[in-house]
């Protein structure tokens, strides 16, 4: 009888052991929307035997979701694309430090939010730099190979943007706070509004194609949404790069600013050795590779290699080297100037 009893506990054991496995669970707040990080998170799962839950929604409603969620929360990790947006939600309390000497050692400083001694509470995978695109045929490059051209009067009338407000512009425009100081800053903001060729609308494709038209002359945009065309098999797309020079600008000073997406875990995660892992798997080789070469991001752990076409033609430049956490930071001040100096 004892050894039956035995026997049925070791099955029951045997039994659990894989359902055990498979209950490791990994839930995902993603506002990432590209369907080349499918196979990203398929090759986590394959990797660790960790399932992914994944709830997709936009930057804005992560954050409010999470808010309203509280320590019920079941989030474990939450990836939001722009340094902007990632230090608003560590502002708000959403997050947790983590100390990792792996991300230490493969994320840059400059990548990372700020670290108290306990952990950064976010770390960036990927980045895009923030370029300016002009029509070839009625602007010179040496007119625009630096951010503060955009406002100077030479440029009048031939400036078009996205919202000043929108998160992108946000980061730039803390980045430049940095660099200039408030006052600068200001005069470069209000310069910018004065060249504009129209009222800022629409996204950062839109401010492509429009220079291509001709409905302006010169543009701001994050690299891979030029790579994206540079890329795609549409004539008109392909036209349309035709069309447009791009430059990197300020490389005779502090260089091109630099944006991420990046992941952070929550501050309530439940499946808190699961965050940690997969926070460390985005750091590997294969997935960075994966950033750049299915969503045109360069990786952020330097030295990886990638086979995108569109990013070697794009060609190495030199990147500001302050904390995007720095610039994210900026963003109260930053509004503050855009509504004195009506950049809507």
């Amino acid at each position: 009888m004892k050894i039956r009893l035995a026997l049925a506990s070791i099955a029951a054991l045997l039994a659990a052991a894989p359902a055990a496995a498979q209950d490791k669970v990994l839930n995902l707040y993603s506002a990432r929307h590209y369907q080349t990080d499918e196979a990203l998170y398929a090759d986590f799962t394959k990797a660790t035997g960790i399932r992914i839950n994944r709830v997709d929604a936009d930057d804005a409603g992560i954050v409010a979701r999470l808010k309203s969620e509280g320590a019920a929360s079941p989030a474990d990790v939450v990836l939001l694309v722009d340094a902007a947006r990632l230090w608003n939600a560590e502002s708000s309390g959403l997050f947790q430090p983590f100390k990792s000497a792996l991300l230490e050692q493969r994320i840059p400083a400059t990548l990372r939010g700020a670290d108290d001694g306990k952990g950064s509470q976010w770390f960036g995978f990927s980045t895009r730099g923030r370029v300016i695109v002009y029509n070839k045929l009625n602007v010179k490059k040496d007119d625009v190979d630096t951010y503060e051209e955009l406002g100077d009067p030479k440029n009048k009338g031939k400036v078009c943007t996205r919202s000043g407000s929108h998160p992108y512009n946000l980061s730039l425009f803390g980045a430049m706070l940095q660099h200039l100081g408030e006052p600068a800053t200001e005069n470069w903001l209000k310069g910018v509004v004065d060249n504009m060729a129209r009222a800022p609308k629409g996204g950062d494709t839109d401010q492509i194609k429009a220079v291509a038209s001709g409905e302006c002359q010169i543009a701001l945009t994050n690299t891979y949404y030029l790579a994206r065309l540079m890329r795609s098999s549409k004539p008109e797309d392909r036209a349309v790069v035709e069309k447009v020079g791009v430059v990197f600008p300020n490389q005779a000073s502090w260089g091109t600013h630099v944006n991420i997406a990046g992941a952070a875990i929550a501050r309530h995660a439940p499946n808190l050795d699961s965050a940690k892992q997969f926070l460390e798997y985005l750091a590997s080789d294969s997935a960075q590779a994966y950033f750049a070469d299915g969503n045109n991001e360069w990786p952020a752990v330097p030295g990886v290699k990638t086979a995108n076409p569109a990013l070697a033609a794009l060609g190495t430049f030199k990147a500001e080297t302050i904390p995007v956490a720095a610039a994210g930071g900026n963003q109260v001040k930053v509004q503050q100037m855009l509504d004195r100096v009506g950049y809507k």
